[in-house]
């Protein structure tokens, strides 16, 4: 039971259309700060909800002018950017369906995207995505406007303009019929589609998950009965893709639902924005907070002395995690709660002092306002979720789908478990199947997907069930672990079942190991695809001045400044071969004989989401790279 006492105070949670959502936070919060972004080193700019409720109304009336009718596909192709969401609510409040484009994916996919929802106009974020577009126009016959978000659109191609244009359209519009946007979003119920999210494709084609105004409004108000109350001044940092239903959902719903501010932010400026906008929660993905304490590693290991202090103060932290733990290893992170309490008084001290020199340093790096953040999208490792909570860093781990609007299991805050993804949500139903599915079902759920029965039939049970595809394992309370993905699991020829995740993610926090990547199935034994972080052994070459060919080095700035790609005798260097095994042969000893890594081969080069590798939540497409790397695999077992 959820002993927050300010639950029955939880105003915010409301049954509503995203329209409505909107004009009920222009009408009563108008004056108050909705976005806020970034226009320089240190400047910001920002909107309230009454300015927001205005150019959307303009933006809407605009492609309303422009012939999209209600219940119309329209897409958006951009990073996370304030004009998303102005996009996103015009699209909306028009009555049409808002399409959901990465601006990642290749042309193809693109292609596919917008052919099989039958899309009529797209947003781009600029020049360089309205060519991606535009090299593909002549071949999705639906596609009738483009629009460009950010800039003006200079050329005289009549299929194209840009958002000024669009909202002066509007505004046209609005003086010659003052009643017709009115209509239009007030003619919108809880049961019209909203949003077609297509699904990363893990595994084979993507497809299109149809959500609804109910769906969406059911998951906002799923999340906000578990997580801690949200006072008027939180700041929400959004970096995460829009274009994803994580992002979406669990931190722009949440924060419109709550009438509070949205900071926005990306990969590359993280850290910076985290000084300026002073954020109280945030969305993340498991990648980020490995990197975050990686890079606290890296920073500490440039002096003896600060690299053992930096360890004891951790040691020390986890000591306490320990002591604080119940006896099924839960662990209460409740704002206020005293961790000194009932610890004998060395141990006490030696935390207090680390709290005021080490732990408060890391929490200033976040804002200094932080109070909480989530994470999904992959497994969070247990022992870097302890080490957070030995700082006083409280991060949440959930799971979901796009199918299910994202949450459907989540840890309370006054009950973390380390290492699992929580308890069935409020308003969720959940049970395990004889092969160890976890299937779901309530109102947050998708109502299948867009021009594919078959693969719609195929997601749910008979009684209506969810198969979210995962194979858990239950805990204590109902909690439960995720194992992994049904296709993930690995049959060797022996018929011993091998987990790929408890292999994958015993790397996720090896400084010299990017990715791993396993492979077994039908195979005799577990081999692996290792990709080495290369950022951090060109650090070492560097500085022990070992030769290579830095022409051969390939970078990149976008999701985040890194090197992909190295030449053969970066990968050859047999001081990387040999910390890469140590690493390798580390993890086997946690594994059972038969998970062991027998065989692997280093890549020359980065798994990427703009290469098709990862999904952009960074996950593996696992049949992707797979098949790209067929021959080497076939080698390991030659």
């Amino acid at each position: 039971m959820n002993p927050d006492k300010k639950a029955q105070q939880r105003w915010y949670i409301q049954e509503l259309t995203c329209p409505q959502l909107l004009h009920r936070n222009a009408v009563m919060f108008g004056d108050r700060r909705f976005q806020w972004w970034r226009t320089g080193k240190t400047e910001t700019e920002s909107n309230t909800y009454a300015h927001v409720w205005r150019l959307v109304k303009e933006l809407s009336s605009g492609i309303m002018e422009h012939g999209l009718e209600k219940g119309d596909r329209a897409g958006i192709m951009s990073h996370t950017l304030p004009q998303w969401m102005w996009s996103d609510y015009a699209i909306l409040c028009a009555g049409a369906v808002t399409v959901c484009v990465y601006p990642t994916l290749s042309e193809n996919e693109i292609k596919f995207i917008l052919n099989d929802s039958g899309t009529k106009m797209i947003f781009v974020q600029d020049e360089s995505m309205l060519q991606k577009i535009l090299n593909i126009r002549s071949e999705v016959p639906s596609l009738q406007k483009i629009i460009v978000m950010r800039g003006e659109y200079q050329g005289s191609d009549p299929g194209v303009s840009d958002i000024n244009k669009i909202r002066a359209a509007g505004t046209a519009m609005l003086a010659r019929d003052n009643v017709i946007f009115e209509k239009r979003w007030r003619s919108v119920e809880l049961t019209d589609l909203m949003t077609i999210v297509y699904t990363s494709g893990t595994t084979g084609m993507p497809k299109g998950a149809v959500h609804t105004h109910l769906s969406f409004n059911a998951a906002c108000c799923r999340d906000l009965k578990q997580v801690p109350y949200l006072q008027d001044d939180e700041v929400c940092l959004s970096f995460l893709p829009l274009a994803h239903t994580y992002e979406r959902e669990c931190g722009h719903g949440i924060a419109m639902m709550a009438a509070v501010t949205i900071a926005y932010s990306s990969p590359v400026t993280m850290v910076e924005d985290l000084q300026i906008f002073k954020p109280t929660c945030f969305m993340s993905v498991p990648r980020i907070y490995e990197r975050i304490y990686m890079a606290m590693i890296e920073q500490t290991s440039k002096s003896a002395v600060k690299k053992k202090l930096f360890t004891w103060a951790i040691n020390t932290g986890l000591q306490v995690v320990q002591k604080r733990q119940d006896k099924d290893g839960f662990i209460d992170m409740r704002a206020g709660i005293d961790f000194t309490e009932k610890l004998g008084g060395w141990l006490r001290f030696r935390y207090r002092l680390f709290d005021k020199i080490i732990y408060s340093k890391v929490r200033h790096v976040l804002g200094g306002r932080y109070r909480f953040a989530f994470s999904a999208a992959g497994s969070l490792p247990a022992d870097l979720c302890r080490t957070y909570a030995a700082m006083g860093i409280t991060i949440f781990e959930g799971y979901g789908a796009t199918e299910t609007w994202n949450t459907i299991n989540l840890n309370w805050e006054h009950k973390v478990l380390p290492g699992s993804v929580g308890c069935t949500c409020i308003g969720v139903e959940g049970r395990i199947a004889e092969d160890g599915e976890w299937q779901v079902r309530g109102d947050n759920i998708f109502t299948g997907y867009w021009n594919n029965p078959t693969a719609t039939k195929e997601a749910f049970t008979p009684d209506g069930y969810y198969r979210t595809g995962d194979i858990v394992e239950e805990l204590a309370d109902g909690y439960i672990r995720i194992v992994d993905r049904k296709k993930g699991l690995m049959v060797l020829d022996t018929g011993k079942n091998v987990p790929a995740n408890k292999i994958e993610s015993r790397f996720s926090l090896s400084k010299w190991i990017d990715t791993v990547v396993p492979v077994g199935s039908e195979r005799k034994f577990v081999s692996a695809l290792v990709v080495p972080n290369l950022d951090a052994f060109i650090a070492l070459f560097d500085a022990e001045k070992i030769q290579y060919d830095s022409s051969r080095l390939v970078r990149i700035t976008d999701p985040m400044p890194m090197c992909v790609e190295a030449g053969e005798d970066f990968i050859a260097n047999q001081r990387l071969i040999e910390l890469i095994d140590a690493d390798i042969q580390a993890v086997n000893m946690e594994l059972e004989e038969y998970e062991k890594i027998k065989k692997y081969t280093i890549l020359s080069r980065r798994l990427t989401v703009a290469d098709g590798d990862m999904t952009p939540t960074l996950k593996v497409k696992r049949k992707v790279v797979l098949d790209k790397h067929k021959e080497k695999i076939d080698k390991m077992y030659s």
